[in-house]
């Protein structure tokens, strides 16, 4: 029996090297959260944050420490409570508004060190410094400088020289970062195109820090067929249903940026994932139209692109980091927070399974008592009943992909 045991914990073991050790980032502009509608805004959010599970969550427009705390127990709720948030703190540059930027994060995966603020004449720009949660983190380690912005919005000159004025103050503390930490600065840019100083100067090449866009897509944005797949606003194409909070229009600006430090382009320690940049829930074919356009078929599917129409006049952007150093967990879940038995983990020829619709298209694996592979099988809505036929009378373990559990059913 012991032998068994170990063949088990081995196969688990494994599947945990096999990971990658992926950090994914998203930044959102969650429009005047909480108050704006619909009221069920938590458990919306919650349906994005769940398809595409951030470990880095960095947000705008929001409006209270209660609402911090609504994203934190509802819409980022888990089984492990891998989740934690910085310190709320209301604006300090202009204390007439309640719109203020924050941090959510994976504790599994980061730690954060400390956070303080920009200020300036419009918003504040939060700074937030974390470390990769790496056995060595005590002794060697990996600090990622996050900041999150809300620049200042409408087109003309004097709102262009007012983002200008908030970058230069950003980019001016750039020279108290030690040379050997990653960084990375998301926000609702509010820009309308490349030219624009204010992302001439995040660009700067001279500056201490040089910042890169990692999709390379500088140009005029603004109302260009295009950029259609990158743009981000607007989600809708009115208002109306919405007591007109937010804006309009269709999709058809470029409004919310990641942008990275050079070192994330060439470091192994921890770099860009080429390829992972997406404006979440645009398919590339939703110019001037509301994100739920029955027509904007893709990747997104219909149900993750209401949610994005429902939650915000935004879209959110994400990308991910990799590293090649081993972090204290991979945020791997259990096999039983998506699978459960429908009628007993007793069978004869047939089981069947309740499926989260999340793991659809990822592998189950069965395995005997000692640790031999059986089969496997592609989860999707047509095979949630797994033919037992041929198995032979004992006891048998299911392993989802990429978990740290199995589950154990016996065969008659």
């Amino acid at each position: 029996m012991k032998l068994k045991l170990v063949i088990l914990i081995m196969i688990l073991l494994t599947s945990v090297m096999e990971a990658q050790n992926i950090i994914k980032t998203m930044f959102y502009n969650l429009l005047e959260f909480p108050e704006a509608p619909p009221t069920n805004r938590p458990t919306i959010l919650k349906a994005i944050l769940d398809d595409y599970q951030p470990d880095l969550f960095m947000v705008c427009e929001l409006q209270s420490e209660e609402g911090a705390n609504t994203i934190l127990g509802t819409s980022l709720q888990t089984i492990d409570n891998r989740y934690a948030k910085a310190a709320f703190v209301s604006n300090q540059s202009n204390l007439t508004t309640d719109l203020q930027q924050l941090v959510f994060f994976n504790k599994k995966k980061l730690i954060l060190v400390s956070q303080d603020l920009i200020t300036t004449g419009i918003r504040d720009i939060n700074h937030y410094l974390f470390k990769l949660n790496t056995p060595d983190n005590t002794t060697n380690p990996i600090y990622l400088d996050v900041f999150v912005t809300h620049l200042k919005s409408s087109q003309g000159f004097e709102n262009e020289d007012k983002r200008l004025d908030m970058v230069l103050d950003f980019t001016s503390t750039l020279v108290n970062i030690p040379s050997d930490h990653f960084v990375l600065i998301s926000g609702d840019f509010n820009l309308y195109t490349g030219q624009e100083g204010a992302y001439q100067e995040l660009l700067d090449p001279t500056n201490a820090i040089v910042l890169h866009d990692p999709i390379n897509k500088d140009g005029n944005w603004h109302n260009n067929s295009t950029y259609q797949n990158i743009h981000t606003q607007s989600s809708r194409d009115s208002n109306e249903n919405f007591n007109n909070r937010g804006a309009g229009g269709g999709i058809d600006d470029r409004f919310d940026f990641i942008l990275i430090s050079d070192n994330l382009k060439n470091s192994s320690t921890l770099k860009y994932t080429p390829d992972s940049y997406k404006a979440f829930g645009n398919n590339g074919n939703c110019y001037n139209k509301s994100i739920n356009d029955p027509t904007c078929t893709g990747t997104f599917n219909q149900e993750i692109r209401e949610a994005l129409y429902n939650m915000s006049d935004h879209l959110p952007v994400v990308m991910q980091l990799e590293t090649d150093k081993t972090l204290a967990t991979n945020n791997l879940t259990h096999t039983a927070d998506y699978l459960k038995f429908k009628n007993g983990n007793v069978v004869k020829d047939y089981f069947s399974l309740d499926v989260n619709a999340r793991i659809f298209d990822k592998q189950i694996v069965i395995y005997n008592s000692m640790g031999q592979k059986i089969k496997s099988v592609i989860l999707n809505e047509e095979n949630e009943n797994i033919d037992a036929t041929n198995l032979t009378s004992g006891i048998y373990y299911i392993k989802l992909q990429n978990t740290t559990s199995t589950l154990k059913f016996i065969k008659l």
